[in-house]
């Protein structure tokens, strides 16, 4: 019986350190030297990022709470020898709405200890810190 997997992706080498990433809807351009499109570190980073903003744009609308933009940043330290893995991830939203800080801290919260898929597959010994601001709703 053949196996069966949640995620399929793949990559064609298109060059030097460059390779054409997709999966069933999107595509990307990858570059390890970070030249001619993101590199995979900030791919991963990315991943994270996009996870866990998803999880709390979801919680946020999902509880009908007037939520008109959000914006996430990921700044991370990365160990000084091989394999230069993460060591210290820093999440910081800006939520924009009329959304009460109690709430967009329980939506990150969460995210980070039960939804994001992301986070969970990272190694536990990472630090991470999340902050996040509500500023005026965007028009």
């Amino acid at each position: 019986m053949a196996e069966s997997y949640d995620v399929e992706t793949a990559l064609t080498w298109s060059g030097d350190l460059r390779f054409s990433a997709r999966s069933e809807a999107a595509a990307l351009e990858m570059d390890g030297d970070g030249k001619a499109g993101i590199t995979p570190v900030q791919t991963l980073a990315l991943s994270l990022l996009g996870c866990m903003s998803a999880d709390v744009v979801h919680i946020l609308t999902k509880a009908r709470l007037p939520i008109s933009g959000l914006e996430a940043r990921f700044s991370g330290v990365r160990a000084p020898a091989n394999p230069r893995r993460f060591t210290r991830i820093r999440l910081h939203f800006q939520v924009a709405g009329a959304v009460p800080a109690e709430r967009v801290e329980h939506a990150i919260a969460l995210s980070r200890e039960t939804y994001c898929s992301v986070w969970h597959s990272l190694s536990p010994d990472i630090e991470l810190q999340t902050s996040f601001e509500i500023v005026p709703a965007t028009s």
